[in-house]
């Protein structure tokens, strides 16, 4: 007699077959590649936000430095205004004092100077090696309330000052600014020469 079907009483108890085992499993995997996928997707992005950011802020003070090594004693009004403007927080408060030393050098040497901006890097310091025990960190940023938020950029320059009668005197300028955001504006609010 040939092999019959069987019926339904004599169906295997099986919930499951082999097919439908290799299709929740290959659900399973397509759904952790479309996760996968939208992770790297999104780390990417923040990625390629973050360097565009980071080059408009070394922009800003590519910017701010050219004024401040370009002035000349028939510019160093206007251009100390426009230096100014460019600052916020303490830097901004105590321009004067912190900028007197270079309008001072300016109006002394009645000085006719060129400058040019040779590198501009983005400073990320996780460690703080020159800390001292004992004493509070030193300021690096504006308040979160009026900054969003605040990066360290490193300026090497040259100008070339020119005093009536004597041979052109070469100045390097190794600066540290910090750039901060303030409301969508970035503003220098730190400025330290670097040796």
């Amino acid at each position: 007699m040939p092999d019959a079907e069987p019926t339904a009483d004599e169906a295997p108890d099986r919930v499951f077959t082999g097919y439908g085992v290799g299709s929740a499993v290959l659900g399973v995997v397509a759904v952790a590649a479309v996760v996968l996928g939208v992770l790297i997707w999104t780390g990417h992005r923040d990625a390629t936000d973050e360097r565009a950011y980071q080059s408009k802020v070394m922009s800003a003070a590519a910017d701010w430095t050219g004024v401040l090594i370009n002035m000349n004693v028939d510019n160093v009004d206007t251009s100390l205004a426009k230096l100014h403007d460019g600052t916020a927080g303490q830097l901004n408060s105590d321009f004067e004092a912190a900028i007197k030393p270079y309008r001072e050098v300016v109006r002394t040497l009645k000085a006719r100077t060129t400058g040019q901006i040779e590198s501009v890097s983005f400073e990320a310091v996780h460690h703080d090696l020159n800390a001292q025990p004992g004493q509070p960190p030193a300021p690096a940023s504006l308040p979160p309330e009026l900054a969003k938020r605040t990066d360290s950029v490193l300026v090497v320059a040259t100008s070339v000052s020119e005093n009536a009668g004597n041979k052109p005197t070469t100045v390097r300028w190794n600066l540290r600014l910090g750039v901060s955001d303030v409301d969508g504006k970035l503003m220098i609010s730190r400025l330290e020469s670097l040796r």
